[in-house]
């Protein structure tokens, strides 16, 4: 009997949390055909380790609605057809964003689980692992599911603790307001922000390379997150825990590839809860909430654009020119806009890019639509006890525990590479 790639990652979960997996393995693969032993090998992590989207099953075009076509919705042109109509993933091109994975309805393309060759890790607690929430998780596993019970439902899997990465994109508001300041003095300057939407930056990095030099010069919150950890814990692994397959690959970046150990989305996470019988309705509340309301917005669109313009307002009250932002979300306004700044159309002086249409809220592997995502990260946003990272004593301590002394020290130093990324043509 042939299953689902969803059922077997499912099955192996659960396998593995009770020491049967090879047993599991071996009752898959024998109740089932050549793909069945694909998604099997793709479930336990296996795979070329810089690579995300594997291609399954030789597919011919039998598509017919362009809508569903892989070809057509990949931004990179990574997906062309051989001599023979087949479909080829070019890897030179791919970037392993993992939009074609949604947009194809055969299901031949599936991205690598990444989540039981750490269960072991996770049992035995030899090792610090981390699990780093991206700020859209609030409201994705229940209306009424806290942050502390996430928490505590992440501890119970074998996690030792959960961080926000709302905390870390404070500090990269802060971060990013500098760098606004530093680089918009007159009416003709701009920016594009590198937070935090892997698709945003690998289209200005591969197709509207011109623009790279108006890329501010900092890590995604994530990564931010992922090195804050390691510095502070240099034995500890990080899994960030999020909507969207593309960080997967964000992740294995070279210049990057230090901060994350392993990528989980909403919905593997789901998977993973009903595998091992873990509710997070059940659990206590172990209440741990540091972020600011800045932090907590990034996750929907505008929210990075605000949270940065707030922060400067008060870093900088001075300033003449204040930022005028434009968003564009969804893949299709992303590539519009872009494509208008190269041409000399130049309507704000702060540009944010989110992939999806929403921001991550909208994220492919979210658990709520977008609409609900958003009013619930609003409302998160304003139970914050600081509005921006400037008002929240949080940041500084933790800024200190990083030897990062005063703020304007984010924007050079070796206590704050950890921030920092080039973007280089």
């Amino acid at each position: 009997m042939v299953t689902t790639y969803d059922e077997i990652f499912k099955r192996l979960v659960k396998a593995s949390y009770n020491d049967k997996l090879e047993q599991e393995i071996r009752e898959i693969e024998a109740s089932g055909n050549e793909a069945t032993k694909k998604y099997v090998y793709y479930a336990l992590g296996n795979g070329e380790q810089d690579k995300v989207v594997f291609q399954i099953n030789d597919c011919k075009g039998e598509c017919t609605s362009e809508k569903h076509n892989c070809e057509t919705s990949c931004i990179f042109n990574a997906i062309v057809r051989d001599m023979e109509g087949k479909v080829v993933i070019q890897d030179r091109s791919c970037v392993h964003c993992g939009h074609c994975i949604d947009t194809c309805s055969l299901n031949n393309l599936i991205d690598k689980k990444e989540f039981i060759p750490l269960i072991d890790l996770l049992r035995k607690k030899e090792a610090a692992v981390y699990a780093i929430v991206a700020p859209a998780i609030i409201g994705q596993f229940g209306d009424r599911v806290t942050m502390g019970q996430l928490r505590a439902a992440f501890k119970q899997l074998g996690f030792y603790g959960m961080v926000e990465v709302a905390l870390f994109a404070d500090i990269l508001s802060l971060k990013e307001a500098l760098e606004f300041d530093r680089a918009v003095n007159s009416e003709e300057d701009f920016v594009l922000t590198s937070c935090c939407c892997p698709i945003w930056v690998g289209m200005v990095k591969r197709v509207y390379n011109q623009l790279i030099p108006h890329i501010q010069p900092s890590v995604s919150p994530m990564v931010a997150c992922g090195r804050g950890i390691k510095r502070l814990h240099p034995e500890a692994k990080v899994v960030f825990i999020g909507p969207c397959i593309a960080k997967k690959a964000e992740a294995k970046e070279a210049d990057i590839q230090d901060a994350i150990d392993a990528v989980l989305t909403f919905e593997e996470v789901k998977q993973i809860f009903e595998a091992t019988g873990v509710n997070p309705e059940d659990m206590e509340d172990i209440t741990s909430g540091h972020s600011s309301s800045a932090g907590r917005i990034y996750a929907r669109t505008g929210g990075v654009s605000k949270a940065i313009s707030d922060t400067l307002d008060q870093l900088r009250p001075d300033k003449l020119i204040r930022i005028k932002a434009v968003q564009a979300e969804g893949i299709q306004e992303c590539k519009e806009i872009l494509r208008s700044i190269s041409q000399g159309d130049i309507k704000a002086n702060f540009y944010e890019g989110m992939g999806c249409v929403g921001g991550c809220v909208g994220g492919p592997k979210a658990l709520l639509k977008s609409e609900s995502g958003t009013l619930h990260v609003n409302t998160y946003g304003l139970l914050a006890d600081a509005r921006t990272p400037l008002n929240n004593p949080y940041i500084q301590e933790l800024l200190d525990r990083l030897d990062i002394k005063e703020v304007n020290d984010l924007l050079e130093g070796e206590s704050a590479a950890i921030f920092q990324r080039q973007f280089n043509r």
